[in-house]
Formats: C-alpha cells, structure tokens, sequence
C-alpha cells in the first residue's frame, strides 16, 4: 500500500535526502519520496511488515519525527527567532565598536547560540550519531567555535579578542532565510483542506418513505437523496426524478451549469442551481470523484520535486571538507608551529567557511525575484516554483477560465435584433443557463422586452411561449445547415428561434454563444513559442471545440474531453515524454495537475484551491505575465548561480590563506561579511532585468 506521512523537524533538502535514504532501506519498503517542500513522506511499503510506528521509530534518531500532533507554526517560531537573533546581532556589533562589557556581549551571545541556535545542535547531534552531515552540522560547529573562543577569551584569559558579533550574525542571517522558507512553503497544505470544503456535511434522505436528514459518512450506495435548489450534491449518483442544472465547474472547470433530468449522473460536491431532483447514491466516502480529486493532490504534493537545492548538494561535500581542513590545520600548526597559532588559524578556517554567504545566496535572490513578480502582477507562492520555473519548455493551458473568460457571452446573432429581442423576451422566464447570456446580450443592446403568455419550458430542448398572439420557440436546432455547422465547428453552442403555426416551424434567426478567449492568451502563446517553449491545450470539450479554439491561438497540440483525474494524467504522459511542464488552470478539477506539474500556474479569477495548490498565481489576469515569469526565473536562478560562486570563491581562496596562518580571524569575520554583502548587491541588481 501508499501512505502519506507528514513529517516534522526537516530544516532543509538534505534532511528529506536523509529520511528518505533510512525509510528506503527498511525491510518491507519498496519505494519512498521525501518533499521537503510539503514536509510529506510518500511510502509504499508492506503492512505486514512496517508500518507508520516502525518508520516513525527509524527516523527518530535523525531527529525527525512522523507528525502525530498539530504541527508547530513554522512561520512565527523562525519569524521571532529572527526578531530576537537581529536584535542581538545589531546590539553586539554596535557593541563591539564602542568597548561594551565582554561580559554583557557573552550573555547577549550565550542567548542567541543556545537558544535561537539550539535546532542546529539538535540536528547536528542527531545527524552526527548516524554519520551524516548537513547544513546544519557546519552551522552548529562554525558558529560554536567562534563563540567556544570568545567565552575562553572572556572567562579565562585566553589571549586574543572576542567575536560574539560573529557567531551572533551568522545565527541571525541563517534564521532569517529559514523564516523566508517557512513563509513559502506554510500555505500548502490548504489546498487539501479547501477540497473537503467543497463537501457538504449532511445529506437529506429518503428512507422508508421519509426525508431524514443524516451525517455524509452515513449514506450508503443505493440511498435516494433529494437535493434542493442551492444545496450541494452529497455523493455521486444518478437522477431518479426531477430535472435541474447544476453548476459543476468546481469540479469540471466548465463555467456553464449542466443540465440534468432523468438518468443523467451528478456529481459529489456540485452545486444544484435551479430545481429539485431526487438522484441514487452510487459512489460514496474514498470513491466519489471529489475525493479522489483530494487523493490525486495530496500525492502530487508529497511526490519529490525534480530539482535539488544546489547549497545543499554542494553542502554535502563542503562539509566533510571544512572539517577536516581545520582538523589538518590545527595539527599542521600543533607540530610545526604553536598550539595558540593552531587555534587562532582553525578558528579562522571555520569563521572564514561559516555558510553566511552561502545562506544568503538563495533566500536573498529569491526575495528580490519574487518582490519583482508581484510588482507585475504575479504572486510565487513557494520558491521552488521559482527555481524549477527556469527549465521549463513546455506550457499546459487549461481552456475555460484560463484562456477564456470563464463565462458564456452571445457571440453571433443572424437575424437582427428582432431575433435577440424575441430570444430574451422567452428567455426571460427561463432559468436555462444560457440565458443569462441572451439577456445581457439584450440588456447591452438597449432593446425592450416582450411580454411572454403561456411560458413553458422544454426539458432539455428549450422554451415556448406566446409574444403578440404568435407562437415561438427557443432551443436546440432540430436540422443542421451549414451556418449552424460553421458555428458549432467554432467551439460555439447553437440557440434557434422558431415561429410555431401548429405543426409547422419557421427559423427566425440562430443565436450562438460562446466562451470568449481572453484578449490576451494569443499573444501570450506567440511569446511563449517564440521562447521555444511548446504549447498545448487541455479542456473537457469535444475535439472540434478544442480544434477550433487552439487553430485560433496558434496551438498545434490539444487534448479533448479530459475529465478530471486525466488532466493529471496528461501532464505525467509529457512528463514521461521528457519535457519539464508548467500547467496553468483555474478550476478545482485542475489542482491535481497543477500539482503533478512541475510548476502550477493559476489564475486569481479561479478558486481557491487551484491556487493553493500552484506555485504561481497571475494576479493582474494578464496571460502575457507567464512569459514574463519564466523570463524572471531564469534571471533569478542565474543570480542564485552567481551569488553562489562567489560565497564558495571566497572559501575556495581564502580558506587556503586562513590554513597557513596569514588570515586572523578578525580579517576571516571582515572577509566573511565582505562575501555577504556581495550576495545581497548582486540580487539586488536583479530589479534592473528588463521583463518587458
């Protein structure tokens, strides 16, 4: 079987590496995935063998643990371990300036490296007990020696000068880019808990000849439940009597509310618009679509991202290699030289590697980045859609509410306003779907209504009624010409009007209705090929309709009648075929692709969920800002690049330099915060990438 577990202590890639390599080598596990992202652990594992307890056991030691209790918020715990750090740091370096008791300064210094540092001792003990290594364990050691010197030199006399200023800062910085991760990744588990939103949470049902009203997770298959008029659909089922139009699109992403009468299916956490219907249950609990729209999320979440965080793979050698070069420095200087310069020229060693810069090196970038999107209309929610935003070649849109408005507008009229006059008069007792859309077409054009006699409504055909003593019809087109065929191979929905003399039928006029294309989805598919990204469309219409809508926007590939789970599936079978895929949507029935992506894309005129679960919302509504927020991750990524060649350039040239002696570890401290502040410029010279 596959289980989710959610996982608490992780600081960082490296620690998901780690869980991951002690869950795959337990008997019984056959296969496991770690995001540190969505701090989940997917398993697929024998329950005859292991289970949650045993695994829970395993990583234990590593000193991470399977979350059993609310989680502690993440966000706040580094935000005010940030806020007191910082105040620290300042203080101590002002400090330090102005001759401030060295006493005073150990305290200040004693605060920050045992309580705002005591995880990193506690991941680095836990990882030292089972031979790894992370960031943390140079962290931990780094800054403890630095501050392990400064207390000698101020409790015993040691010769030398103080440096809580510098284990001080670098705790700060370190925990200001935690806090920064934490913000990104704190929202995403939302998405699963706006899906079981979606679900009522009881249903009335018929039972020996009684509507009773009773919780969901009592129906059973082959219950009759009525729904009313703006009740939600409990379960899955089928009409047993009625007739009404639901508004499915927070599951199927269409904006139309769909028609349903006798036999016709309905679906779990729908909306019911217009009438009564009493339907049987026949998917119920883990069964229904919707809940396996939340199964789908839930596993796109937790499965492992395709890219690793560079610091933390360099970080698993770098490590290792600072700790023996100050091993090797000690002892070099011990028997060749003195065992005060071995001191001095080790503490440099780890002062001068201390990974200040290299902790800036990503969160710094990624904050200018994404304060950039946002000035243009894009929120990044989590930074790793930023980072994997770069390799992207392939965009998957979603057709209605992504590349079109979301909504049904009259598109043609033949025969004049007479036609829409006489449309929206017998539209106007109707709560057919589209004739919202007839009557804004009418309401737009100014034109006066006629009174209707003898209104009735047709159960999927239409309406009638009696305007000036003369019959007339509104519906579906009884014979196909050519305009009407023209006009469906348009992806449009086809209305006639009919003058009734008893039996016979003469055609007035041809209303169409469509989704009309958002103004800006054909220039934001020609910038996109022109950056040889590939472009496809994915929508639950019929071929023609698809056709028809991606030949207008220059789409050579499309994919039709996608139901919801298959979306998902549409977006792997790219994946499978090697291209890195962003996928933009709008609708619930989109979050499991927007997941299953490598970056999610939705619009903020969608809901909710969608957008909790992509990486990046378009605020402004522009299509053209997906283009724009590729570009800005390219331009991004290379700034992480770049700022961490020059964090390892200074270790790589001065570690060298510290080893022999010739580098104190004043001028280490100096040489260190000289590499921070050259990480911070050179993201800040990010704002002046020209995206337009």
């Amino acid at each position: 079987m596959t289980k989710t577990f959610p996982i608490t202590g992780m600081h960082c890639a490296s620690c998901a590496v780690n869980i991951q390599r002690v869950l795959k080598k337990m008997p019984g596990v056959t296969a496991a995935t770690v995001n540190f992202a969505t701090e989940k652990a997917q398993v697929e594992y024998d329950p005859e063998q292991v289970d949650g307890g045993k695994m829970n056991e395993a990583i234990k030691p590593l000193g991470y643990e399977i979350a059993s209790e609310k989680k502690v918020d993440e966000v706040a715990k580094w935000k005010w371990k940030f806020i007191i750090a910082g105040i620290i740091s300042t203080v101590s370096i002002w400090g330090s300036f102005t001759g401030m008791s060295w006493i005073l300064l150990l305290v200040l210094a004693t605060i920050v490296q045992f309580g705002v540092g005591w995880d990193f001792y506690k991941t680095t003990w836990a990882s030292l007990k089972n031979r790894m290594a992370n960031m943390d364990t140079l962290i931990a050691i780094g800054t403890s020696v630095a501050y392990g010197y400064s207390a000698a030199v101020t409790l015993f006399g040691v010769k030398g000068e103080p440096y809580f200023d510098t284990s001080v800062t670098i705790i700060a910085l370190i925990v200001l880019g935690k806090w920064l991760e934490a913000r990104a990744r704190g929202k995403t588990s939302e998405a699963i808990k706006k899906l079981m939103g979606l679900q009522p949470k009881t249903a009335k049902v018929i039972r020996d000849g009684k509507e009773v009203e009773i919780e969901i997770e009592k129906i059973i298959v082959g219950d009759k439940i009525r729904v009313r008029p703006g009740e939600k659909v409990p379960v899955d089922g089928v009409v047993e009597s009625g007739e009404t139009s639901i508004d499915e699109s927070m599951v199927t992403g269409e904006s139309i509310p769909v028609y349903k009468h006798e036999g016709d299916t309905v679906i779990g956490g729908t909306l019911n618009t217009t009438g009564t219907i009493i339907f049987t249950a026949k998917k119920v609990g883990s069964e229904t679509m919707l809940a396996q729209i939340i199964k789908l999320v839930e596993e796109a979440q937790a499965s492992r991202a395709p890219i690793q965080k560079l610091v933390d793979v360099i970080s698993g050698y770098f490590v290792p290699v600072v700790l023996m070069l100050t091993v090797a420095t000690f002892a070099g200087w011990y028997i060749f030289g003195s065992v005060i310069g071995g001191m001095l020229a080790a503490i440099a060693v780890l002062i001068i590697a201390c990974p200040c810069a290299l902790g800036l090196a990503t969160p710094t970038a990624l904050v200018v980045g994404t304060g950039l999107a946002a000035q243009h209309g894009i929120l990044v929610k989590d930074a790793q859609a930023l980072e994997i935003a770069h390799k992207i070649n392939h965009v998957v849109f979603d057709k209605t509410g992504t590349l079109t408005e979301g909504k049904p507008v009259v598109t043609d009229i033949k025969g004049g306003d007479e036609v829409l006059k006489l449309a929206a008069s017998l539209e106007a007792g109707s709560e057919h779907p589209l004739a919202k859309a007839i009557l804004e077409a009418a309401e737009k054009a100014a034109l006066q209504l006629a009174r209707v006699e003898k209104f009735e409504g047709l159960a999927g055909k239409g309406v009638k009624g009696i305007i000036g003593g003369k019959g007339y019809t509104l519906g579906k087109p009884i014979t196909e010409t050519e305009e009407i065929k023209k006009l469906e191979s348009e992806g449009k929905t086809v209305v006639v009007l009919s003058q009734v003399s008893g039996s016979r039928f003469q055609v007035l006029g041809v209303v169409a209705i469509a989704d009309t294309i958002r103004e800006t989805a054909k220039e934001a598919v020609a910038q996109l090929q022109k950056q040889k990204i590939e472009v496809s469309l994915i929508t639950g219409d019929n071929p023609r309709t698809a056709a028809a809508i991606a030949g207008q926007l220059g789409i050579k590939r499309y994919f039709a009648q996608v139901l919801p789970a298959d979306k998902e599936k549409a977006v792997r079978q790219l994946q499978d075929e090697g291209e890195t895929v962003a996928m933009v949507g709008d609708g619930v029935n989109d979050a499991p692709a927007l997941s299953a992506a490598n970056v999610g894309i939705a619009m903020a005129t969608g809901t909710d969920v969608a957008m909790e679960a992509a990486g990046i919302t378009l605020v402004n509504k522009d299509l053209r800002s997906i283009p724009l927020a590729l570009k800005l991750s390219r331009a991004t990524l290379w700034k992480i690049k770049t700022n961490l060649f020059w964090a390892f350039a200074y270790n790589v040239v001065l570690i060298p330099v510290a080893a022999l002696g010739l580098l104190s570890p004043i001028l280490a401290s100096v040489a260190m915060a000289t590499s921070s502040l050259s990480v911070v410029t050179n993201s800040l010279l990010l704002k002046r990438i020209k995206l337009s």
